[in-house]
């Protein structure tokens, strides 16, 4: 057991934040903390995260990817800038979901560009009555007079606004009966035309989050996922976006503390700097210590994976417990700066706002503590044993 980074992994982390100081976080401060980035930009940072291998780290070098641990992709990820990075995430994994329901042709086709950050991908599960259970989804591939067609709503999509594909699930009902499997299709939009609706959130404002509506959008059916029918892809892409998350969420932490910990040794009061008072450095100590525990525990589920382990249960515990840890941790360092922390200026607010939309996506926390205590009971909490 060894907590300390190889030289590998530092030079790894480092890269990763000589990146984003130098190329990605110029192009946030460009449009503000409010305007989602221009698609322009969006690849701009994609082509340089491809770089990196960071586009396709799940991917085997065979296939064009980056062959990554999943704790090194977690390592460099925590040092991308939030909006960014959730961006990276909902690509890089749509990629991965390709990838593995994927026959080689499409493979062939569809990934070498969204490898090299020249397009941009996401992925389309949710809808308005359906998150955490894709069995329920209703949008429905139909087969009409020759045309494949798709019908539904999709909601809560990073990236779908500026996309170029995306790989939508679906209940396939070519054959005409009105129950049918769960399936797959990446959606290409140089064929298919559909609508896309921006959705206005409290936090994370520079990232492209919106929904996507099919009416009669007729589809490829060369890009119908041999392997795409039921859910196991997605499940298993979720447990390494979790802890993924998590460390955005600890990214975030890490922003306020340091801003906190300056302030401190500035700001004075009673006669001395209020980093001298004893109420002051216990929340500092509990600020680094929620960053510290969220970050070990992120870390542990990703190795949990390198070393074979589905990781369900320690995936959705480090992502809850990151989230709640860093929210309160970052409600403490506005604490800290008092009246200060209120405001814009030291931007500690908009951290706060940002944190709370880690809560969501990937599995709400209420979700995530079920997963969890399936694991450790064996009995399942929502449907069948199997669920």
């Amino acid at each position: 057991m060894d907590f300390v980074l190889s030289p590998e992994q530092e030079l790894m982390r480092e890269a990763a934040r000589r990146l984003s100081s130098r190329e990605l976080q110029p192009l946030l401060d460009a449009v503000g903390p409010e305007r989602a980035l221009s698609r322009d930009s969006l690849l701009h940072a994609l082509g340089k995260l491809a770089e990196l291998g960071l586009t396709a780290a799940r991917l085997p070098e065979s296939a064009g990817g980056a062959g990554l641990k999943m704790l090194d992709y977690g390592i460099m990820l925590e040092q991308i800038p939030p909006p960014i990075a959730i961006s990276l995430i909902a690509h890089e994994a749509s990629l991965a979901r390709l990838h593995a329901d994927g026959n080689e042709e499409q493979r062939a086709r569809l990934l070498p560009d969204l490898i090299a950050g020249k397009r941009i991908f996401c992925t389309g599960s949710t809808e308005p009555d359906t998150g955490s259970d894709p069995r329920g989804v209703r949008t429905r591939l139909c087969l009409k007079e020759g045309k494949l067609l798709l019908d539904g709503r999709k909601m809560w999509i990073t990236n779908v606004a500026d996309c170029d594909a995306m790989l939508v699930t679906c209940l396939d009902q070519r054959g005409g009966a009105p129950a049918g499997k769960v399936a797959k299709i990446v959606i290409d939009r140089r064929y298919s035309k559909f609508q896309t609706r921006p959705i206005a959130t409290i936090g994370l404002r520079q990232g492209a989050l919106g929904e996507a509506v099919f009416e009669g959008c007729e589809v490829q059916e060369e890009n119908l996922l041999a392997g795409g029918e039921g859910t196991e892809t997605l499940k298993t892409s979720w447990a390494v976006n979790r802890p993924l998350m998590g460390l955005l969420a600890v990214n975030m932490a890490q922003r306020a503390f340091d801003i906190a910990l300056e302030y401190s040794r500035i700001r004075k009061q009673f006669g001395k700097p209020i980093g001298g008072h004893q109420l002051v450095q216990k929340n500092l100590s509990d600020i680094a210590t929620s960053i510290m525990s969220s970050r070990l525990l992120c870390y542990y589920a990703l190795s949990t994976i390198d070393n074979g382990s589905a990781g369900e249960g320690v995936a959705a515990m480090a992502k809850r417990h990151a989230q709640n840890a860093c929210q309160e941790a970052i409600w403490q360092a506005m604490n800290v700066l008092g009246a200060l922390g209120l405001s814009t200026e030291a931007k500690v607010e908009a951290l706060y706002r940002d944190v709370r939309m880690i809560a969501v996506p990937d599995g709400t926390n209420e979700v995530l503590a079920l997963i969890h205590g399936r694991e450790l009971t064996g009995l399942a909490a929502f449907r069948g044993a199997g669920a």
